[in-house]
Parts: structure tokens; sequence; C-alpha cells
């Protein structure tokens, strides 16, 4: 499922974990969770396509990212870096468990 590769900005080996290890918690961290529906705002606010069907009433671009967020349409993958350089990148899927 993961494949160690290259980190072409700094050269540094992505770390292979079994399936069961994951680097911190197994679910989605307040930061990455606010990271994300920051960054998923920005794109909608610039024009990108909306993966949802929006609530009546729903137009401003946090709302929107948070609703996707929450209905777990979002195709985006978390990474996480140890001090060392390491890194693990997971799928958001896989932090927002199951409903």
């Amino acid at each position: 499922m993961f494949e160690p590769s290259l980190n072409p900005l700094n050269d540094v080996e992505a770390i292979k974990l079994s399936d069961d290890m994951m680097i911190g918690p197994p679910k989605l961290t307040r930061f990455e969770r606010a990271r994300i529906v920051g960054a998923r705002a920005l794109q909608v606010s610039l024009g990108a396509p909306i993966l949802v069907k929006l609530e009546k009433g729903v137009s401003d671009a946090i709302d929107i990212a948070i609703q996707e967020l929450n209905e777990r349409v979002l195709p985006m993958t978390v990474r996480r870096t140890l001090p060392e350089g390491t890194f693990q990148d997971i799928p958001l899927i896989d932090l927002l468990g199951s409903h």
C-alpha cells in the first residue's frame, strides 16, 4: 500500500511502516483539520469544483470545505513528518475513521 520513495525536496527517504503502524494519532488532529479546511476553502474560492451537493444557504468557502470534509469526499493525503526528516503519507479517508 505505501511505497517508499525519495522526497525530491530534500532527498530524505520515506519510512516503510507495517500496515498497522502509523506516525502520530490514528485520527485527524485539530491542526491537520484546520490546515485541510483552509487549503480546500482556498481552492474553492479560486474556482475549484465543489464535490458535494450544497445545503440550502451555504455559500461560504469555509463552510463548503467543512461540508466536504464531513462527507468524506476530499481526495487528499496527510504527510506526517518526524524530526529526523522521515515522513509517512496517510490518505485522509484513513484518518477520518468510519461513520
